[in-house]
């Protein structure tokens, strides 16, 4: 595999990382990034490797906080830029639209990913954490076989939170996009500007910690080849087609434990809350006043939830034979 840029200056005091290209069956070019296990936890040997996909606008970087807390447990990270941000190939003459052609054309990101993970000889068993757009990629990765004994979700895109009024403009203007050829035109009522460059930090959507806040802003500003504004058109139909579609689904097998921002306003917590209630091994946890990122936020928020999530996925790894009953205590 060949190496791909990582940014190790922007991730202040967190691990830094590897990073490779990958290419995806169709072609295009996405970025793999690699937190390694650290040889210093307690049992010394690598669990495991959790599959990390990022929602959208989001890059690898941005993970160096879960990745150093998942690291601590003996595990590593494997994440994701995928197709149209962070640096894997934009889609666009306007690179700071988020446009995808189909939805499930990042299943073959997926698929490349994986095959990365397969290549780099990552630690098994395999385990999936997905954050927001990450999370609806994630669960239709499940549904199609993706080889995780455990899955966690933060924030899952499983529907988007929109004013009833607003859904079926939504719907009519994405599709008539397709036929009057507009579909790469960003959606009304977003912007070019990525949103933590643009919006104030009170009352933002995403964190309530500052300093986190202020460091996915100083990413940005120190590499803004890293940015992406609002979705195209085509995005946003589809992934309302996505979500729909995957809404009709059952819950896949696998053991399941959601985080839900108590102020979620981002994602559809009604949705999210009537997948986990179908989903008969899974657990939901809402986060009281959390916002849409529960895994950027300050460590008295993050730390818990990133050891509960290792928790879930030792006690999968138990149930599957992959350790010893002690090692999950």
């Amino acid at each position: 595999m060949q190496k791909a840029p990582f940014f190790g200056s922007i991730i202040a005091d967190f691990p830094v990382g590897e990073a490779w290209w990958a290419t995806a069956e169709d072609g295009v070019r996405i970025r793999v990034g690699l937190w390694r296990p650290d040889p210093n936890h307690h049992e010394g040997a690598p669990r495991g490797t959790v599959l990390l996909f990022p929602g959208r606008t989001e890059y690898i970087e941005k993970y160096a906080p879960t990745a150093a807390d998942f690291a601590a447990y003996g595990f590593a990270t494997l994440s994701v830029d995928w197709r149209g941000q962070g640096i894997a190939d934009r889609l666009l003459d306007q690179p700071l639209t988020g446009h995808v052609g189909r939805f499930a054309d990042f299943q073959l990101d997926v698929q490349a990913t994986l095959k990365a993970a397969r290549d780099l000889k990552l630690p098994e068993p395999y385990l999936l954490h997905g954050h927001s757009m990450g999370g609806c990629i994630g669960l239709r990765a499940m549904l199609n076989g993706l080889p995780v004994i455990a899955a966690s979700f933060s924030g899952p895109m499983w529907g988007i939170e929109l004013a009833p009024a607003l859904r079926p403009f939504a719907w009519a203007t994405s599709w008539l996009s397709r036929p009057l050829g507009l579909s790469g035109q960003m959606a009304p009522n977003t912007a070019p500007t990525p949103y933590v460059l643009d919006a104030p930090f009170d009352d933002n959507t995403l964190t309530l910690d500052r300093e986190m806040w202020d460091l996915m802003g100083d990413q940005l500003r120190a590499e803004p080849g890293l940015s992406l504004g609002g979705p195209s058109l085509n995005w946003l139909y589809e992934a309302l087609t996505e979500m729909r579609q995957l809404s009709r689904m059952p819950s896949p097998p696998q053991p399941c434990l959601t985080y839900l921002g108590a102020n979620e306003r981002i994602v559809s917590p009604q949705r999210i809350r009537d997948r986990m209630a179908r989903w008969s091994n899974g657990e939901l946890v809402i986060v009281p006043k959390g916002e849409h990122e529960v895994l950027m936020e300050g460590t008295d928020i993050r730390t818990p939830i990133a050891k509960a999530i290792i928790t879930h996925y030792l006690k999968a790894m138990e149930n599957n034979g992959c350790l010893a009953n002690h090692d999950a205590q």
